[in-house]
């Protein structure tokens, strides 16, 4: 007997734990659809099949809420594309991967989360809009020192600086994964042919590019000729 208050302190910290993902999921959703002004919570808890009062248990206000909504997302997006990329040694490989995994993660209905926050808050001194800038900047510093250490290395070619190249890159990513979202496999392969042209890389054929035209037919073969 001496282990069930433990045991019932793991229950009651899981039930707590699955009503705070269920309701981040579903104001995540609230969020990428109507923003941050026109965010219900009464409308959020019963999307995540929760009471009002459940969701002011665990958020004392929309603000917190959104708050940790910003970092679920940013968690989320690091575990499923930032560490796979993290993992590549070369850094040209870490590029492109961060654009393939970033465009999968765009299939699911929450990765508009940061962009439409972005937006909103662009020119307002709030707590999430600096939550975001944050986290954008912090991606900025990462890509460019991808970028610069695979110019170092001569698998980048020269261009403009590191910096304005990330913040290219990037917009480009989140365009084309806004665009294509769930349009496999097309988003992944224009997310990697949109950075190789940021990057200056070389792009790579894929299975659905048309055969060239001098490859459709072979050559024809000396035996074969017709002599009049």
């Amino acid at each position: 007997m001496a282990g069930t208050p433990a045991s019932a302190r793991r229950t009651q910290a899981d039930r707590r734990a699955r009503t705070r993902n269920a309701l981040l999921e579903a104001a995540a959703r609230g969020l990428s659809r109507h923003g941050y002004a026109n965010l219900v919570l009464e409308r959020v808890a019963t999307e995540a099949g929760y009471t009002r009062g459940a969701l002011y248990h665990l958020f004392a206000n929309k603000e917190e809420l959104a708050l940790a909504v910003v970092q679920w997302v940013q968690e989320t997006w690091n575990a499923e594309v930032g560490q796979p990329a993290a993992e590549e040694a070369d850094p040209v490989a870490a590029l492109l991967a961060i654009a393939r995994g970033h465009a999968v993660y765009c299939r699911r209905d929450v990765a508009r989360v940061l962009m439409v926050l972005r937006v909103e808050f662009t020119g307002q001194d709030h707590p999430v809009g600096r939550a975001i800038t944050e986290i954008v900047e912090g991606l900025e510093a990462d890509c460019a020192e991808r970028i610069a250490a695979g110019r170092a290395s001569g698998a980048i070619p020269p261009g403009p600086p590191p910096l304005e190249t990330a913040r290219a890159y990037l917009v480009v990513l989140e365009a084309v994964g806004i665009e294509l979202a769930g349009q496999a496999p097309y988003d992944t392969q224009f997310a990697e042919r949109a950075v190789r042209g940021v990057l200056g890389l070389p792009p790579t054929p894929s299975s659905t590019d048309p055969p060239s035209a001098g490859a459709s037919r072979p050559p024809a073969h000396p035996d074969m000729e017709v002599h009049q």
